[in-house]
């Protein structure tokens, strides 16, 4: 089934808790494989999908990807304290188009290496 494969999303700023209840009820139902949802629903979607095959992914770094590393790996680490088993990570854009590729890859690898410590999702 290909719904298997799709990340069930829902990351509106304005997103409600019964909107992510609804999410999570749809994903169960349709058998997704993922709800990806903004941190602060993760508590709650990791309460809801608890003894399912559907996995709660969050973001980190979330929309911009101009935070700085030691705070994507704190954001990193509630969500994983808080249920989520795979994590998104906004890669500073910035540095791509001014050139720093290397110091965007270095920050997106010492966020992966805690999630690898963590056995997370790194994908």
């Amino acid at each position: 089934m290909i719904a298997s494969y799709i990340d069930h999303t829902l990351l509106k700023p304005e997103a409600t808790k019964e909107q992510v209840m609804k999410l999570c009820v749809e994903a169960c139902e349709y058998k997704f494989a993922s709800v990806c949802i903004n941190p602060a629903f993760v508590e709650l979607a990791s309460s809801m999908l608890k003894d399912t095959e559907v996995k709660v992914c969050t973001v980190v770094g979330f929309p911009l990807g101009a935070n700085t590393t030691a705070l994507k790996v704190e954001e990193t680490k509630q969500a994983i304290r808080e249920g989520a088993e795979e994590i998104d990570m906004v890669i500073n854009i910035g540095y791509l188009l001014a050139g720093k590729r290397r110091r965007a890859r270095n920050r997106c690898s010492r966020t992966a290496a805690h999630l690898r410590c963590t056995n997370r999702i790194v994908p």
